[in-house]
């Protein structure tokens, strides 16, 4: 009567065993896929994924020195002006890297990418 039961617990014990080291199958699939990659490759890839998030920043960039250079200047209500263009300027940024987040999810999960959690027996 309690051999089925210590059967049942060491079968569970096995499977525990089993699916607390698939992680280590991922990692070495996971590594097979890694490429070494220049900083330069690196920014290509990224604006090629996602163009407007870049260009965001360096349209902040470009608003953010434009209002620092008034300020130096002393055009205190042209600073003022372009200091509220940079802050919109963030908010594109913010919006087109979130924006590229969610094309980025949608497109992986319609190719598949996200693989599905083992079974539980």
């Amino acid at each position: 009567m309690g051999k089925p039961a210590e059967e049942t617990a060491a079968k569970k014990s096995d499977e525990n065993y089993t699916s607390e080291f698939d992680w280590i199958q991922i990692r070495q699939k996971m590594e097979e896929n890694i490429q070494d990659e220049t900083f330069v490759g690196k920014f290509k890839r990224k604006f090629s994924e996602n163009p407007l998030v870049p260009a965001g920043a360096f349209l902040t960039l470009g608003v953010l020195s434009y209002g620092l250079w008034n300020f130096r200047q002393g055009k205190s209500h042209m600073s003022q002006v372009m200091m509220r263009w940079r802050i919109a300027a963030q908010g594109f940024t913010v919006f087109a890297l979130v924006g590229g987040m969610f094309v980025a999810a949608n497109s992986a999960t319609k190719q598949g990418v996200f693989m599905e959690p083992p079974a539980v027996k």
